[in-house]
């Protein structure tokens, strides 16, 4: 997958898990004939072809009928479909051209919410048109022009009927509203004259005044948002040969209802270094597509699908040796590929202690004192791109964080890098809110329970307090002890 869409696909999820509330979706689209009508934002979704239950299930026909309708059309079309359905208000994710579950269910709620008899998934001919003269009316509506910008290079979508005033910042470009509710700056930053690190720590910063919803970094590209007492903000940066790239988008709370029909439309037009080609990524990646259940060819520049989901995530206690939260199904657990032997099981908790192909990962430190209410935490979780990293904070009953179903049995680590618990049994399917992960609240595996299972293999805990580390520097330390888990034969 070219480097855009990988930065997209990881950076749409946590755009609308922070907080920010989309009925359905945006992004751009080519053109179409004039006039339909566009549901109005924030009107209540109509009803689209039913969720897959988790686990497995035998084929759906309608889902592979619609598939069929859909990959027959050439690839142009297709994008051009995402599109309308982003603009038109139906689907919230990456525009690529592969069918899945996401599209398919978009196209059955513009079929409802257009009067149609069933919501059968495939668009005929007149269906078609009528969704791409919707999209590209409301994108004419917002007067949404994608450009580059003279500032800092970057490629952005600007709606300037509502951002109409234009000025030059320090490094970058500023965009805001007449009225001041709504403020969209680029900067730009020089090899070496910052650091990933040092701004995604200050953009995750989070005071009394200023509630930090969802934080992400990789290797390439960090992603936050957040709310205020009267606003929101989304900001996201980019790391390539030519420095630091990216976008702080901040609107007022009064403002959301026509903001949320464009947030997703300038992040998915962000390109913060055209023309430059995606550097090796820092491990193998699995050939997932954005878009859940699409089928075919890995997109160019991912590496073979691994075998199978993640089903959880591991963390190494010793030579060998792993703990983790299994799912009850995930009868032959395996690490890096090969099988891996239960050697403990503890029910009441849902731990593991596995023995397999492990890592030799730094040793992980127990908290000395239990998790505090509102504390805030790292959530280090295997994923099929590498371990991710997530910051939520303590709460009632667990942590609260937007986890995906991979993040079982994670390790959850106060912000000098102690393991205050493991995440437990996560659904095998994500709750979603218009299509995206909320952050929820997740019950803990406590240091008891795993002091309880693994007895003299149980992590100790310093003898001094440790001073508090950023995310970033806390994955660092944490990665090479966090495995994937897949369940196989």
């Amino acid at each position: 997958m070219p480097r855009p869409a990988r930065l997209l696909a990881a950076g749409l999820l946590p755009l609308l898990a922070g907080g920010i509330s989309i009925a359905h979706a945006q992004a751009p689209l080519p053109g179409g004939a004039p006039a339909a009508t566009v549901p109005a934002a924030g009107a209540p979704a109509a009803k689209a072809p039913a969720p897959r239950p988790a686990g497995p299930t035998a084929p759906d026909p309608a889902f592979e009928a619609a598939r069929a309708a859909f990959e027959a059309r050439p690839e142009a079309e297709r994008r051009a479909v995402q599109d309308a359905l982003v603009w038109a208000g139906s689907y919230n994710s990456v525009v690529t051209g592969t069918f899945g579950r996401r599209t398919y269910e978009a196209i059955g709620a513009w079929q409802s919410r257009g009067g149609a008899a069933s919501a059968t998934g495939v668009l005929d001919e007149a269906g078609r048109g009528a969704l791409l003269a919707a999209g590209e009316a409301a994108r004419k509506a917002a007067r949404f022009t994608v450009a580059a910008d003279p500032a800092t290079g970057l490629v952005l979508g600007i709606p300037e009927r509502l951002l109409s005033k234009r000025s030059r910042i320090a490094g970058g470009t500023r965009w805001q509203s007449p009225d001041g509710r709504v403020t969209l700056d680029t900067r730009a930053y020089a090899p070496g004259e910052a650091d990933l690190d040092t701004l995604h720590a200050q953009a995750a910063a989070a005071t009394p005044e200023r509630k930090v919803t969802y934080s992400l970094k990789r290797p390439d590209f960090t992603v936050v948002t957040g709310e205020t007492p009267t606003g929101k903000f989304y900001i996201r940066t980019a790391a390539g040969a030519a420095g630091l790239r990216g976008f702080t988008l901040s609107y007022d709370k009064g403002s959301a209802r026509e903001m949320d029909r464009l947030v997703i439309a300038i992040a998915n037009s962000f390109v913060p270094f055209p023309g430059e080609s995606a550097p090796p990524p820092p491990r193998p990646m699995a050939a997932t597509a954005p878009d859940p259940g699409a089928k075919g060819p890995a997109p160019a520049g991912l590496a073979a699908p691994v075998a199978g989901p993640v089903a959880a995530t591991g963390i190494v206690v010793g030579p060998r040796r792993v703990v983790a939260v299994l799912p009850a199904a995930c009868s032959a657990p395996r690490i890096a590929g090969e099988p891996a032997r239960i050697l403990r099981r503890d029910e009441a908790a849902g731990l593991v202690l596995l023995e397999g192909q492990a890592p030799a990962g730094a040793a992980l430190a127990l908290a000395a004192a239990p998790p505090r209410p509102e504390e805030a935490v790292v959530v280090v979780a295997a994923g099929a791109e590498g371990p991710t990293v997530t910051t939520g904070e303590i709460a009632a009953g667990g942590v609260l964080a937007p986890l995906q179903p991979g993040a079982a049995g994670a390790p959850v680590l106060d912000r000098a890098g102690r393991l205050l618990g493991l995440v437990a049994r996560l659904p095998a399917q994500p709750r979603l809110v218009a299509g995206i992960v909320p952050p929820l609240t997740h019950p803990l595996v406590g240091a008891a329970a795993l002091k309880a299972l693994l007895g003299a293999e149980a992590p100790a805990s310093p003898a001094s307090e440790a001073k508090p580390l950023t995310a970033g520097a806390i994955a660092g330390r944490v990665a090479g002890a966090v495995v994937a888990l897949r369940c196989g034969p």
